[in-house]
């Protein structure tokens, strides 16, 4: 929430920024001698959002079928259904995103369920100002996840300047970027840029658990146990039990502790020591190029941003935990390809691909159309 809000307190910034600052009348009060930055902020501010559309949306739908599971206990069968929720979404968001000629809209409303892979590219349809804010609270299968995007980018002739947060739950990152670049065209079509992109996220590479890695690679799992309160409570005849920390029995057997109450030790462990560290920021070397070309039966746009470079400090700075411990490559890039040989037939290949971190998120589609007539 900390870097939504640092987020949303440099729209004015970029708002502004996007306007010549004059010392004309509209401007300079000749009389006082005294500058009015804000004298005509409700007519930027208009001009700024113009075209945009705030949404929200409630979507939901069945989920897999029931499954019914059967064991035997003393001869009787035994029979327990395995139910799982329906799947839904919640979406709020504001958007103002100029279409790229090969995207249609393809509802009256936005129902939060769109996917455009361009609105990922470094440079959009046009130049200017463009935003998109978008939550998006999901279940799927029984799992529930938060998806965020939320990014400000201002595209001139010459520099590129965007601030962007990215939550994704399914591939289980989130982070902050900011990136300043300078982009020469060459040709209408093609541009190339550099410059430097500053990013804070949680200590990627760090493992809590690697301390109780033995030599032998086994994870020493009753030591972990026992420093975060747990007990074990040896009985008369051989019997066991396993105390939490508040001296409840939690396991009667080993095959518990260690199916059941393990896993829950680690995963609780692991959360709260990387709650317990500070994030992280990392700057970048970034290189990109973005190509677009659009006709009405043949369309073509990719984009690539590598990042090979990287400088960072800290005792949880991610080269440390990597080999051979030096540097590594990010790499975010997209394509779009789309090709409508007659009236009848017409292909198409859009997808998306990102590395941070050694984490991956992509997505694709690839397909034909043949309209009968």
């Amino acid at each position: 929430m900390i870097r939504i809000l640092l987020i949303l307190t440099l729209i004015p910034s970029i708002l502004f920024g996007q306007f010549t600052v004059t010392t004309s009348t509209e401007s300079w009060d000749k009389e006082k001698k005294e500058w009015k930055p804000f004298q005509d902020f409700d007519k930027n501010f208009k001009k700024a959002i113009k075209f945009a559309t705030f949404y929200g949306a409630v979507n939901g739908n069945n989920s897999i079928a029931d499954v019914d599971q059967y064991s035997v206990s003393t001869g009787q069968l035994i029979t327990n259904t395995e139910e799982t929720p329906f799947d839904y979404s919640v979406v709020l968001g504001v958007r103002k995103i100029a279409r790229f000629g090969y995207e249609n809209r393809q509802a009256v409303f936005y129902n939060g369920e769109e996917h455009s892979y361009a609105d990922a590219a470094t440079i959009g349809k046009v130049s200017g100002f463009e935003f998109l804010f978008e939550v998006d609270w999901k279940r799927r299968f029984g799992s529930s996840f938060l998806d965020q995007q939320h990014f400000l980018r201002y595209v001139a002739d010459k520099w590129i300047v965007k601030v962007e947060y990215m939550q994704q739950g399914f591939a289980d990152i989130k982070y902050f970027e900011a990136s300043q670049r300078y982009r020469q065209k060459v040709g209408k079509k093609f541009s190339w840029n550099i410059g430097i992109v500053q990013r804070i996220s949680e200590p990627y590479g760090y493992n809590p658990l690697e301390e109780f890695i033995l030599p032998n690679g086994s994870l020493h799992y009753t030591s972990l146990a026992l420093q975060e309160g747990y007990n074990i409570d040896f009985l008369p005849g051989g019997e066991i039990n396993y105390l939490d920390p508040e001296g409840e029995v939690v396991a009667d057997n080993s095959i518990i502790w260690e199916e059941v109450v393990i896993p829950q030790v680690l995963s609780d462990y692991v959360k709260r020591k990387k709650e317990e560290i500070p994030q992280q920021w990392n700057h970048s070397l970034v290189m990109g190029y973005d190509f677009y070309h659009y006709t009405k039966t043949f369309w073509l746009h990719s984009w690539a941003s590598i990042m090979p470079f990287h400088l960072e400090t800290g005792t949880y700075a991610y080269h440390k935990f990597i080999a051979p411990k030096q540097t590594w490559i990010d790499f975010g890039a997209g394509f779009i390809l789309g090709h409508k040989f007659n009236k009848h037939l017409g292909v198409f290949i859009e997808g998306k691909y990102n590395k941070y971190w050694n984490r991956q998120w992509h997505d694709f589609s690839v397909g034909l159309n043949y309209v009968i007539f």
